[in-house]
């Protein structure tokens, strides 16, 4: 990850400056706020504001007028259950603000998700740094033959300093053809002064989508854990999982008790269709049961047995 030394010293100062507040405050959150958490090669991670906790929540459900007016062991149990019983809505109490460095093939992953506001780094307005992403070796892999967007056995040897030497020297003369063609310099000056030079509207188009972008994305807890529960999952592109996974730490300091409850239910928890239930009540009855009249087709059979351990 690289900060700016401006970058650095405008994060200290934002942490050095404090406030006093009524507001409820999560005291592990506010150890990291500001502070960028890297992730990938280039990218971070930072947390610029937030507002609720846990307790927000259970006073959203119970339509209280003030805090701690149950014991902490009830407003665990109704956190677990709300989340259990798939209660949204005192979870969208909760809000919070995260700033964003990542690959723009991330980005085009992560904006499907539709339930955040975005604010996303203008290249029509300024010029983006000659910042790109490029795998590490151990995620550099072969295209899977079982899935047409997954990943297979990592690639070695020859083959792979190729693949990386191509990813990079692309990036490259990508980069130069941009600084190029736009004829400007970081601070606005003309590098040739007899070129009128590209409008950056334009000249962005001959970027790779490994090029770093950055954005705000503000977002509401019931849907955090919903894109977490999707993009921490171990299917997910390694990439944007990288992120998911630095968001679920701050998730941990910012909500606890609804992090624990979320691992329970939705990361370490499954959901079973009526005929996958039937299945199970018929196993536990201790009667033989097969694929074939069990009502599942091959692939959910198999991703029930999967579940059950019974490969």
């Amino acid at each position: 990850m690289t900060l700016t030394p401006e970058q650095q010293t405008e994060i200290e100062e934002a942490r050095a400056e404090t406030r006093q507040t009524l507001r409820p405050v999560a005291p592990a959150l506010e150890e990291v706020l500001y502070r960028a958490i890297p992730v990938l090669d280039q990218g971070f991670v930072r947390v610029v504001d937030y507002m609720g906790d846990d307790a927000a929540v259970v006073q959203s459900a119970r339509v209280s007028y003030g805090r701690g007016t149950k014991s902490l062991r009830n407003d665990e149990g109704l956190i677990r259950y709300l989340l259990r019983h798939r209660h949204t809505t005192p979870f969208e109490m909760c809000e919070i603000k995260f700033h964003v460095k990542l690959p723009i093939f991330v980005a085009r992953q992560w904006i499907r998700h539709r339930t955040a506001n975005v604010n996303e780094y203008s290249a029509r307005y300024s010029i983006l740094d000659r910042e790109f992403y490029t795998p590490a070796p151990e995620h550099l892999a072969a295209q899977s033959t079982a899935n047409r967007q997954g990943r297979g056995d990592v690639l070695e040897g020859e083959e792979a300093a190729e693949v990386l030497a191509w990813l990079r020297d692309d990036a490259e003369q990508a980069f130069g053809h941009y600084e190029a063609m736009l004829n400007e310099l970081p601070d606005g000056q003309p590098r040739d002064p007899n070129r009128q030079g590209l409008a950056r509207e334009l000249a962005r188009m001959t970027l790779p989508l490994s090029t770093y972008t950055q954005w705000y994305w503000k977002i509401d807890l019931h849907n955090l854990l919903h894109f977490l529960s999707l993009r921490a999952d171990s299917h997910a592109q390694y990439e944007i999982r990288a992120y998911a996974d630095a968001m679920l730490e701050v998730v941990k300091r910012w909500v606890p008790v609804t992090y624990q409850a979320f691992q329970d239910y939705a990361v370490g928890g499954a959901q079973l269709s009526a005929a996958g239930l039937a299945v199970v009540k018929r196993l536990l009855a201790g009667e033989e049961v097969v694929q074939e009249g069990s009502g599942l087709s091959p692939r959910e059979w198999r991703e029930l047995m999967s579940l059950l351990g019974r490969e």
